[in-house]
């Protein structure tokens, strides 16, 4: 049940228990206990909505940025990378393989905050040997969703 839940869970956070219940052949009360086990453990994190900024007047920019750093002695990258996640502007931290350490993704109002976080913020902690940054300049798909569908005519064409 656990792998199945997590699934649905994962594609859509907002599916009523009644409705998760009938989909997993088990009670409501199974699954509020399980999701309640699941939230306890951690497995699941936080609940969150996936928003097409670029359909509201708010305006956002987006930017991945390759960061190069010293692991330090004990700790590896894990010191490093929480420093980096409590930062507010930062929206997530991955320890990546390549030629860089870690993936930090931001999101701001506009490049100029971008571009100040990296060089006031980030490129100034100890450990951080070089960054690399990436303005995202469209969104095409993102968690698993397709972000702008194209609707496809499916009308037959005919002609005389």
């Amino acid at each position: 049940m656990r792998d199945e839940l997590l699934s649905i869970l994962e594609k859509n956070s907002r599916v009523d228990f009644k409705e998760l219940a009938v989909m997993l052949g088990k009670s409501e009360e199974e699954v509020l206990n399980e999701i309640s086990a699941l939230e306890k453990d951690n497995i699941i994190c936080a609940y969150h909505t996936l928003i097409n900024w670029e359909k509201t007047d708010i305006e956002k920019v987006s930017a991945l940025i390759e960061v190069k750093v010293t692991p330090q002695r004990g700790q590896g990258f894990d010191r490093i990378a929480e420093r980096i996640y409590n930062y507010p502007e930062v929206k997530s931290v991955y320890l990546i393989s390549g030629g860089y350490d870690l993936l930090v993704t931001l999101e701001e109002k506009s490049l100029k905050e971008i571009a100040g976080f990296v060089s006031d913020k980030l490129s100034t902690l100890d450990s951080v040997l070089s960054t690399a940054t990436h303005f995202i300049l469209k969104k095409y798909k993102d968690h698993g969703t397709i972000i702008n569908k194209t609707v496809q005519d499916e009308r037959e064409v005919i002609t005389p």
